[in-house]
C-alpha cells in the first residue's frame, strides 16, 4: 500500500489535469481518487512487472462504445511514464480506419454497410500488423501512423499523423473489438437487430465481418501480449454512453462546417453495426482477458479481476 500511495502522490496532478480536460460543465468525473488509487495504479504495477526493456510489451485494451477506453488508457499511460519511467506509445484501433474513399469502394464491391466505419473489415489491418511486427523486430524503423478525425469521418492530413521515432517500452492499443473472437456460422443466421434484419437479409455483411475476425484480425490479435477489458452491464447502457459521446463531439467542433457528426437516429443505427461483436465480447472476453474492469452505469470502475 505504501508504494501505491507513493505512486498516487507522484501522478495525481498529471492525472487530474488530464481528467479535467475531458470534463464538460454537465459531465464531471466522480470518485477519481478511488479510480486511480484503488484500480488503475494496481493495474500499472501489474503491467510494470510484465514489461521488459528488451522488447516492447503490447497491451490491448478493449471495451464497448462509450466505456471510457481513451480515458482509462490515457491515465494508465500517464502513470507508466510519470512513476515507472517507461516509454509508452498509445494508439487507437479507430486511427486505423480505412479512408472514406476506401470504405466507399468496399461498400460498392461487397456490401453497402461497409461504408459505415466500425465493424471488422473497415480497418487497415495490414498497416496494423506491419506496425506491431516492426516494434518486435531487433532493428526498429521509425514509423508514421495515421490519425482519424471522427468529425469528418476520415483520416487527418499526413502532417498530423503520429511519428514513432524510437521503440516504445510499452504500447497500449485500444479499441472496441481488440481481441474479439469470431462466431460460428450457425450463430450468424438469426438477426439480432432491425439493421441486420432489413439491410443484411442475405447475411453477406455478417459473414464478411465474421470472416475478417477469423483471419486478418486474428493475426494481429495474436501479436498482443495481454488484454485489458472494460465490461459494462449491458448493451443498452452503451447506447446511452455513445449518444453522450456524440454530443461532446458536437460541442468540441461547434461552428465548423461540413462535419459528419450524427444525430440521435444516426447514432442508434450506427451502434447496431457494433452490436453483434460487442455482445459476443460480453459473453466471451473475460475468458481470454488478463484483466477485467467492471463498470457501473455511472462509468465508474467497481471491481477488477486480475489473472495471475
Amino acid at each position: 500500500m505504501n508504494l501505491v500511495n507513493e505512486c498516487f502522490f507522484k501522478v495525481k496532478k498529471d492525472c487530474f489535469k488530464y481528467i479535467s480536460s475531458q470534463e464538460t460543465k454537465t459531465e464531471k468525473f466522480k470518485n477519481k481518487d478511488k479510480m486511480i488509487k484503488s484500480f488503475l495504479i494496481p493495474v500499472c504495477f501489474w503491467i510494470a512487472n510484465k514489461a521488459s526493456k528488451k522488447k516492447p510489451l503490447l497491451i490491448g485494451l478493449a471495451g464497448g462504445q462509450g466505456t471510457g477506453k481513451t480515458t482509462i488508457s490515457s491515465i494508465i499511460k500517464i502513470i507508466l511514464i510519470r512513476y515507472f519511467k517507461f516509454k509508452v506509445f498509445k494508439i487507437s484501433l479507430d486511427d486505423f480506419y480505412k479512408t472514406r474513399k476506401q470504405r466507399y469502394q468496399l461498400s460498392k464491391k461487397i456490401h453497402p454497410l461497409l461504408m459505415t466505419r466500425g465493424a471488422p473489415g473497415t480497418h487497415d489491418v495490414n498497416l496494423i500488423s506491419h506496425f506491431l511486427r516492426n516494434t518486435k523486430k531487433k532493428k526498429f524503423k521509425a514509423l508514421n501512423l495515421p490519425k482519424f478525425d471522427k468529425s469528418i469521418d476520415d483520416r487527418t492530413k499526413k502532417k498530423k499523423w503520429y511519428k514513432v521515432k524510437s521503440r516504445p517500452d510499452i504500447i497500449i492499443f485500444e479499441g472496441w473489438c481488440v481481441g474479439a473472437k469470431p462466431q460460428k456460422n450457425m450463430e450468424l443466421i438469426k438477426p439480432i437487430n432491425s439493421l441486420e434484419k432489413i439491410f443484411d437479409k442475405s447475411m453477406k455483411w455478417r459473414k464478411y465481418v465474421n470472416f475478417q475476425l477469423t483471419n486478418k484480425y486474428k493475426k494481429f490479435h495474436n501479436l498482443i501480449d495481454c488484454l485489458l477489458y472494460l465490461k459494462a452491464k449491458d448493451f443498452s447502457l452503451l447506447k446511452r454512453w455513445r449518444l453522450k459521446q456524440e454530443k461532446k463531439l458536437l460541442l468540441k467542433y461547434k461552428g465548423k462546417k461540413k462535419l459528419k457528426i450524427m444525430n440521435k437516429d444516426e447514432v442508434l443505427k450506427f451502434i447496431m453495426t457494433y452490436q453483434r461483436v460487442t455482445e459476443q465480447m460480453f459473453r466471451t472476453a473475460e475468458k481470454f482477458s488478463s484483466i477485467v474492469m467492471m463498470l457501473n452505469d455511472k462509468h465508474q470502475i467497481t471491481n477488477i479481476k486480475i489473472k495471475k
